[in-house]
């Protein structure tokens, strides 16, 4: 795949997770009722929350800014 296809997926993929990470991590709080607990708690919660999303984006911005596979080159013609 080219590096272009790549970067073009990678930065849709990058969309759809940052929507669905967001919207999960916005019904985690909301059943463990963070909003509730300590403000301690609250903030361990939205600061682990918040950094976790980047571990699989590390993955999808590694997959997007690697090189295209070499192209094989026919020989040159014999003279």
């Amino acid at each position: 795949m080219a590096i272009r296809t790549r970067k073009l997926l990678g930065t849709v993929l990058l969309l759809v997770l940052v929507v669905i990470y967001s919207l999960l991590a916005l019904g985690v709080a909301i059943v463990l009722q963070v909003n509730q607990a300590s403000k301690l708690i609250e903030l361990a919660f939205y600061a682990v929350a918040g950094l976790l999303w980047v571990l699989p984006a590390a993955v999808i911005v590694s997959w997007m800014a690697r090189p295209d596979a070499p192209t094989e080159t026919p020989p040159p013609a014999a003279r």
